[in-house]
This record gives structure tokens, C-alpha cells and sequence, in this order.
């Protein structure tokens, strides 16, 4: 039986960083390059697990602060961790808090050791530094637990980012030596805003402690989106080449595409759940507003030429009527849609570079990008 942590990689584009692997847990493998929809809460909103395991998601995520906060990591202790409490029998990783310390800007305190929190459910004092994290996401039992760090927004100066740094390696070194649940491995997080020099120097520091994969993190925090991708070139060529590279919070499916051509294997983001609970519908030539008048006695699915359940049986018409009328079942069938549309796109990002075709493939998907999004535009 392979050991969690093994990462083989399967296949290389040649004309690219982009690369096919399978990434074992103790949950089962992952194949990569890989989407991992957001379950903050435990749950991806309005799917069931069997739902998402039925998309082809064999990973999710869940959030330290927010299930340290409620339920509480002793509730889903006792439920004998987060796979069985939320009836999810696949691959987890959770965040570590980190991002927290960046979202909830206006509700903490940064120190040396850790971050002060007021409670955003009930106002009440809240600590987590790399100790209290670790020791949460042991108790949660993820298959991949994120080491605590410092998340600078956008725009910082550079003396603030150096300071960010320095508390993300002293944070990672405390990380790195607490104990782990049966079969979890960490993941190192770089950081360093926009300045290439602080990410390299995070990076190097950070593979001296020999983590199981490493992140990139701080992008798509704020930054304008010309950005986002100089930022992972800045940071991805600064890991190594047989570890897993996690790009953090970015979910734009350009961008996914572009990142796997620079080496990224793994990614996640709240866009596809987020946005269809504002009535956005992604498809594979972009994302439009199904609210909009100009849908109102539509016929059509949502996306022509989509096999998912939802678009081979309801219209863009009805669907619009269930958002306008605030009926739950709206967003749950724009999601189910959007959640199929990302799975169906990394299949092919993997098909395309298993067949030697990624080159192609990506030079197609980012001329087409966006077509749905002019003709929608056009008929305003």
C-alpha cells in the first residue's frame, strides 16, 4: 500500500511546466492538475457529498477558524473527525486560519506568536497562532493540514511584507513540529505581496523544513488581475519540481489554465459556489448574470452543449425566475452547473497533457474565454 504523501508525476507537457501526477493520501488519490471546491462550513453550499463526489471531486476544503469556531473541533471530535461528521469519504484539506488574518482584517490583532481575534459570531476573544491551529486541524483530521501564516493584503509596503515573511517562517518552523493525525501531511504556504526577492527567500527557507507540498499564497488579494499571474510566476519557479504547488484562491478558469502551464498542480476558490448564490453561471466560454432580463424567456440551458443534470432539464428562463423569487433551488442548480463545468475543465486540462495536446488545448480555451460574456454584453 503506498504511504499519503507520495507524489508521482504521470505525464510532462513539452512545450511547458505542466505536468500530470497523482497525489496519495489517506483518503485516496488525487489526480492533478486538480479543483477543489471550497467547504468552509463542512459542506459545500447546497450539495450533498454524494453530489460532488458524483462531479468527480475526490478533495475538498474546510476552514480551521471558521469549524474551530462552530462547530468547535470537540463536536467533530467526537463525531471521530471531519470525514465521517460531514459524511465525506474523500481527500480534505484545510486552511489554516491564515487567510482569516487577512479577511478578518477589522477583527484581529497581530502578534509575534499568534492572532488575536474578536469572535465575528459573537464578539468573544479568540487566539490562534501556529500551535492552536495545528492542534485543531489534528483534532479535525484533514489529509492536509496548511501551516498558519500571515496573509499582507494588497497594497502593503515592503517593510510590512518583510514582517509578514518573517512571521510566516517562524509560524511554519512551530508548525512543522507539531504532532500530526494519523496520515496528514502539511503544507508550507509562501508569501511576500508582490516582491519576487521576499518569495524567493520565503520559499528557500521553507524547503529547509521539508514539507509534504508547498502553496502559493497572497495572490488574488486584491491585486488587480494583470497581476495575478507575474505573482505566480514570481513564486512557482521557486518550488520544487517534485512536491505538489497549490495556488491559493484563485479560481478564474483563465487563470487556473495559465497557472498549469507554469507548473501548478492544485487549486481551489469559492467562485463557482460564491457566485452562482448571485445567479453568475460559468461556462466554458465564460461566466454572465442568468438574472438578467435578456434571459427572461430563454429557452436554452444554461450552457449549449453541457450533459449535467441541470442543463439537461431545466432552461435559463426558469432558473431565472427561481433567483428572482429568492428560491434556494436557484442557486443550487447554477451551482450544481458550475461545479460540473469546473470538474469537466480540469478533465481536459489532464486529457490535453496526457495526449501531448496542452499547447493547443490552452491556446483554444483562453481564445474562446469569454465569448458568452461579449454576445451577452452585445445584447444589452
Amino acid at each position: 500500500m503506498v504511504a499519503p504523501g507520495q507524489f508521482e508525476i504521470t505525464h510532462r507537457d513539452p512545450g511547458s511546466a505542466a505536468r500530470c501526477a497523482r497525489l496519495t493520501t489517506a483518503h485516496g488519490v488525487i489526480e492533478t492538475p486538480v479543483f477543489m471546491p471550497v467547504g468552509t462550513q463542512a459542506t459545500v453550499k447546497t450539495m450533498t457529498p454524494e453530489e460532488v463526489e458524483q462531479f468527480g471531486y475526490r478533495i475538498i476544503l474546510g476552514n480551521t477558524y471558521h469549524l474551530g469556531e462552530r462547530p468547535g473541533v470537540d463536536v467533530v471530535e467526537a463525531a471521530g473527525g471531519l470525514h465521517p461528521f460531514m459524511g465525506w469519504n474523500h481527500a480534505i484539506l484545510t486552511d489554516s486560519g491564515g487567510f482569516q488574518v487577512f479577511s478578518l482584517a477589522d477583527l484581529r490583532k497581530i502578534t509575534d506568536s499568534g492572532v488575536h481575534f474578536k469572535s465575528h459570531v459573537n464578539g468573544a476573544h479568540r487566539f490562534m497562532g501556529p500551535v492552536e491551529s495545528m492542534r485543531i486541524q489534528r483534532g479535525l483530521g484533514s489529509d492536509i493540514a496548511m501551516v498558519f501564516d500571515e496573509c499582507p493584503p494588497y497594497p502593503c509596503e515592503r517593510d510590512y511584507a518583510c514582517q509578514a515573511v518573517d512571521r510566516t517562517l517562524a509560524w511554519a518552523t512551530l508548525c512543522a513540529e507539531q504532532p500530526r493525525a494519523e496520515g496528514q501531511l502539511v503544507f508550507g504556504i509562501v508569501q511576500g505581496g508582490v516582491y519576487e526577492d521576499l518569495r524567493e527567500r520565503c520559499a528557500r527557507e521553507l524547503l529547509t523544513l521539508g514539507f509534504d507540498g508547498y502553496a502559493i499564497g497572497g495572490v488574488s488579494v486584491g491585486e488587480p488581475d494583470a497581476l495575478i499571474i507575474p505573482g505566480v510566476r514570481s513564486a512557482v519557479g521557486h518550488l520544487p519540481t517534485d512536491r505538489p504547488r497549490y495556488l491559493m484562491g484563485v479560481g478564474y478558469l483563465p487563470q487556473m489554465v495559465e497557472s498549469v502551464a507554469l507548473g501548478v498542480d492544485m487549486f481551489d476558490c469559492v467562485m463557482p459556489t460564491r457566485f452562482a448564490r448571485n445567479g453568475t453561471v460559468f461556462t466554458r466560454l465564460g461566466r454572465y448574470p442568468v438574472k438578467a432580463a435578456v434571459y427572461k424567456v430563454d429557452p436554452r440551458p444554461l450552457e449549449e452543449g453541457c450533459r449535467c443534470y441541470v442543463c439537461s432539464k431545466y432552461s435559463r428562463s426558469y432558473i431565472r425566475h427561481l433567483c428572482h423569487v429568492n428560491e434556494v433551488l436557484g442557486a443550487r442548480l447554477i451551482t450544481w452547473h458550475n461545479l460540473h463545468c469546473y470538474a469537466e475543465c480540469m478533465k481536459e486540462v489532464r486529457a490535453a497533457i496526457q495526449a501531448g495536446e496542452f499547447a493547443a488545448y490552452r491556446e483554444r480555451f483562453l481564445d474562446e474565454y469569454n465569448v458568452i460574456r461579449k454576445d451577452h454584453l452585445q445584447n444589452q
